[in-house]
Order: structure tokens, then C-alpha cells, then sequence
């Protein structure tokens, strides 16, 4: 935090000394009133010391353009951007996020409070503000196997660190319903800290809300209809706004903002990958969409500045206002959010689309970059036997994360179910990667809209686990034998061979190549699922990642097998 006190600050702001860097003229983007004033502002100290008529420095014309504060994620996974922090911070700056709330549990699910180190030193010298909430619940359910298990003890002394504000996503409802000690010592500690403490309410009742509201769960990014996120604003919570890869919730939600309840709304990505983010953007895109969707350009960037900040108590940006960090954009259209040039704390740290510095990389530690342990598989360890004549299935609903459940009719050979391309319906397999223990669940999933062969991932939220989906017993296997290989990453198997791959092998989740080749060898992946016959207009990658989740309803896969949300156990019916 910069020092308040600063009597230079005082003076710039009094006149009687040049600020370092003044916007001359510049269209302000005013979030408090909304609306717009046209004036100079001046910076110094990294703040901004006034706005008026001021001479600085340095003086830029802005002719006509907007001045808007830094936009802020107020909730996002930097593992699911497949690059590592420093890397992720050269990725979302020249898009104007100059701020994100961001949890590690994916990371953490991996290699527990190193992994959490890695994300802090990592991120400790990216031009982007990585403020950290510290992740709720590692793992997130006993119904699987993950790489770690994080205590309130484990995280207590996390709070030290001037970057961490809170506690991340509760997801672990039953834990908080019964009031679990261990649950209820890591809500103080936040509460003893910051106060902030992240929600994760997917399908709740009005019931279920109150019981977070009263556990002091302040925010929810999981709403999926309008009523669901007008539910949270009435309870007192904030509503994040989730447009990601696999989870596109804007065009949904927004009939919920109003102008009596629309200081309660804010945007987060919360997993988003990295072409998307280099192509679509991030904030910058959720304003696009909402303004596109008919949402006043101005509700739009307010949501996206200040209404994030005082979300997660952040006094000192989300404005363009005295007293204020100086992050701020310069926008050349509001509609477009065309963004010429970002600043940060007064220095340009973007300008057209790039960012001006590269970021130094922090020294990943070993256990990071070996953490695939999976015991020789055959092709029979992807045998399903067919004990009735229906199967259990996952229905896979499109750009969402919440599934559906069916029983359904499979061909059968030697009294095994086999997966069925005429159907849309491959086999579904999950495969515990940290112990080495030989857990494999074993399901069906329909809706992925492939033809033929397999695909297989280390990024399986939230345990990350190895899931691989496919047609034939030798292409599922091929696939896991070649992300173990790499130690982590993506590949896709057609009729035995590989056709692509994209080595993720910082925990299984993130490149530690740069942003600019990593995209290429995901973008391969990508074009790759063509040749597999994929015909849907979703992202599979993030379709399958979210398979394994057993907090989202209502069917999912664990390496323990079939998760049913609804009944909170395991199922084969």
C-alpha cells in the first residue's frame, strides 16, 4: 500500500509542485456518479494527487479519449490459464486487468503449501496486482484423492504475506451446515485478517444461502440463472459475474442487474484459458459482452472497477478519483473497449495490445514439476463390466459445468459395455495421479460430440487427477501413458498414435514455456480436436476438466467413481 501520508502527494494536489504525469483533457470515467467529466488529472507518488487543471512532467493529450480505472478479476484461477503467474500478468495487463483476486487451490489440490509459495514468489514481480485469497478447501471433498490436505493450521501463517486478503470459494457446504471446527477456525482467521470470504453456492437454496450468509460468506460466482443471482443480492452477498472458457454465465445473469442492485455485481473469468485470453480478452471482454447485451457502458465498467474493490475492501483502487492508485486505461471507445495504453501506479506498463517488460520467472521447485505418479496400465483397466442393461451417464450440457444424469442403452461385447459414436457417448475414465494408489473411476459421458479416438488431461478439477475420455480402451490408454510422459499436459490419440500434445509440466497444470509459444502448442490441441470428428461449439478441454468437480451438480467422476451432488455420496445408480 502506498503511503497516504506522503506531503509531496499533498503538495501536487495543492499545485505548488508539478505532478510526475499529467492526463491532459481527459474524459473521465467517473464510477461513483457515473457519468462522465472532462478534466486533468494528475499523478504522483503513484497516486492520483487531483483532477483539474494541473502541469506535470510529463503531460500526455488525450484528444478526446477515456480515462478508466484499472479493471480488477474478482475471481480467477491463474493455474487455468495453463501459464504460470509472471507469464499470466503479461497475458491480462494489455487487456487493462490491473488487479486480480485469485486462488491457488488448484495448485495447492497438487502439492499443497509449496504450490501456494510458487504462486506467491511468482507473481511477486508481474506488473498485474495478484492479490490472493487462500484456498478454502483442499481437498474439496473426501470423496476423491487429491496431492494435499491444507488445515486452517496449514494456512494460518499465510495471512503474514501483505498480498494475501481472504479466504477463497467455500465449497464445501456440509462443512459449514455442521459448523465443522476446522471450517469454522479458517472463516475466523480470515475474519480476524480482511474479513473477505469467498462463497461457492452452485445450485443452493434460498435455505442453503442463509446459512452462508450467517457463516459471514460474502460473494457467490456460481449463480447460472437471473432469480439465483438476484436470491444472493437480497441475502446480502455480492454476485460475481462468471464469463470463463467453460462456464459462460454474462448473457444469463445479467437481466439481474438493475440500478437499484447494481452496485452488487461484479465480473470474474474464474477459469479461463490462455488463447481465449490473448483472443477475447478477459474483464475487458465481460464488458463487451454485457454492453453488447444492452448494459449501459458505464454500470459496465463500474462492475468491473470499483464495485470489485469495495466487494473485497480494496480503498484504494477501482476509481479514477484523488487519494486512488493510478492504474488506469486509456480507452479509445466505450462500446468497443478499445484499449490504447495501461498504467500502473502512474508508470505505462501496456501500450496496443502488448505488455512493455518481461516479467522475471521464480525457480520452480522439483515437487512441482514431478507430480504425475500413476502405476502400468492395460487396456482392460478401462473395462467396464455390464452387470444390468443400462448404464449410468453423464450428460454433458454445453458451456456449462453442471451436468445431468441418465441411465442409458449401450452396445455390449463379453459382457462389458462399450463406448457408442453413433450415440455421442465415449467412455469416461479418472486416474489418481499424487499417490500412486491405482484408483480409476470408470463412467460414460454424452454431449462431447467427438466421432472417434481419446483425449486425456492433468488438469481435472479440483484434485487433478488424470481424466481421459474415448472410444477404444487402447486410445484411452495411449493418452494417459503420454501425459504421464510429460509429466503432466494434454494429448490427443486417433487409431493408437498421438495427433497432438501440450506439456503442462509445472504441477500437471501450467507451461513454463512464454505465453506466446504455449498458446501455439494449445492452439495445435485445439485444431487437433478436428480430426477427431469434434462438431461441438463448446471448449472440450474445459468440458473435461470440469467432469471430475463432485460439488457441481449433479453427476461427476472421481477416481473413486460416480459422484451424485444431489445425495452427497457415491453412486452406480
Amino acid at each position: 500500500m502506498k503511503d497516504r501520508s506522503s506531503s509531496r502527494l499533498i503538495r501536487v494536489a495543492d499545485r505548488k509542485e508539478k505532478a510526475d504525469l499529467v492526463f491532459k483533457q481527459a474524459r473521465i470515467v467517473n464510477v461513483f456518479s457515473r457519468e462522465i467529466e472532462t478534466a486533468d488529472v494528475a499523478v504522483a507518488e503513484g497516486k492520483i494527487a487531483g483532477i483539474g487543471s494541473y502541469e506535470g512532467l510529463e503531460e500526455i493529450q488525450m484528444d478526446g479519449k477515456y480515462l478508466v480505472p484499472g479493471l480488477i478479476d474478482g475471481h480467477v484461477h491463474i493455474e487455468s490459464s495453463m501459464v504460470s503467474p509472471s507469464r499470466f500478468g503479461e497475458v491480462v495487463v494489455p487487456h487493462g486487468v490491473t488487479t486480480v483476486i485469485t486462488d491457488p487451490h488448484e495448485i495447492a489440490n497438487v502439492s499443497g503449501k509449496e504450490g501456494i509459495r510458487y504462486m506467491l514468489d511468482d507473481s511477486e514481480k508481474s506488473p498485474l496486482n495478484a492479490l490472493f485469497m487462500l484456498p478454502s478447501c483442499v481437498p474439496a471433498t473426501p470423496f476423491e484423492n487429491s496431492g494435499a490436505e491444507l488445515t486452517a493450521a496449514d494456512l494460518r501463517e499465510f495471512y503474514e504475506h501483505p498480498r494475501v486478503i481472504g479466504l477463497a470459494e467455500v465449497m464445501d457446504y456440509p462443512s459449514v451446515a455442521s459448523a465443522s471446527p476446522d471450517m469454522m477456525k479458517k472463516i475466523k482467521d480470515a475474519y480476524d485478517h480482511t474479513r473477505n470470504v469467498d462463497g461457492h453456492g452452485a445450485g443452493f437454496t434460498p435455505h442453503q444461502v442463509n446459512l452462508y450468509r450467517a457463516a459471514g460468506i460474502l460473494t457467490d460466482h456460481e449463480c447460472t440463472t437471473a432469480e439465483e443471482a438476484e436470491e444472493r443480492v437480497r441475502r446480502g452477498m455480492y454476485v460475481m459475474i462468471r464469463e470463463g472458457s467453460a462456464a459462460k454465465d454474462l448473457q444469463a445473469l445479467l437481466p439481474a442487474v438493475k440500478e437499484t442492485n447494481g452496485h452488487r455485481f461484479l465480473f470474474c473469468t474464474d477459469d479461463k484459458h490462455l488463447d481465449e485470453l490473448l483472443t477475447e480478452g478477459s474483464i475487458d471482454a465481460s464488458i463487451r459482452i454485457a454492453v453488447e447485451r444492452g448494459l449501459d457502458p458505464l454500470m459496465a465498467v463500474q462492475m468491473a472497477t470499483i464495485n470489485a474493490a469495495q466487494c473485497f475492501g480494496l480503498h484504494e483502487k477501482g476509481a479514477v478519483a484523488p487519494g486512488y492508485d493510478a492504474d488506469l486505461l486509456i480507452v479509445e471507445d466505450l462500446h468497443d473497449f478499445t484499449i490504447k495504453d495501461v498504467y500502473q501506479d502512474g508508470h505505462r506498463t501496456a501500450a496496443d495490445g502488448k505488455i512493455l517488460s518481461e516479467t522475471p520467472q521464480h525457480p520452480i521447485p522439483r515437487a512441482l514439476t514431478e507430480s504425475v505418479h500413476v502405476p502400468e496400465l492395460t487396456e482392460d483397466s478401462f473395462k467396464i463390466r455390464a452387470e444390468k442393461d443400462t448404464a449410468l451417464c453423464i450428460d454433458y450440457v454445453p458451456n456449462s459445468i453442471v451436468t445431468k444424469k441418465a441411465d442409458i442403452l449401450l452396445p455390449k461385447q463379453a459382457e462389458e459395455f462399450l463406448a457408442s459414436p453413433e450415440d455421442d457417448v465415449m467412455k469416461l475414465a479418472v486416474i489418481e495421479r499424487h499417490k500412486n494408489t491405482g484408483n480409476i473411476g470408470l463412467g460414460f459421458i454424452r454431449g462431447l460430440t467427438f466421432k472417434e479416438g481419446a483425449f486425456a488431461l492433468t488438469v481435472a478439477h479440483d484434485s487433478h487427477n488424470i481424466v481421459t475420455a474415448g472410444y477404444t480402451d487402447k486410445d484411452m490408454k495411449k493418452a494417459v501413458e503420454t501425459v504421464k510422459e510429460m509429466q503432466g499436459g494434454l494429448a490427443l490419440v486417433k487409431n493408437g498414435e498421438v495427433t497432438a500434445s501440450f506439456s503442462l509440466t509445472l504441477g500437471g497444470l501450467m507451461s513454463t514455456a512464454k505465453a506466446e509459444e504455449a498458446v501455439k502448442d494449445l492452439i495445435s490441441v485445439e485444431k487437433g480436436f478436428q480430426s477427431l470428428g469434434f462438431t461441438g461449439d463448446f471448449n472440450p478441454l474445459s468440458a473435461l476438466s470440469f467432469m471430475c468437480l463432485p460439488v457441481i451438480p449433479s453427476l461427476k467422476l472421481t477416481d473413486m467413481g460416480y459422484f451424485d451432488s444431489g445425495t452427497g455420496r457415491h453412486t452406480t445408480v
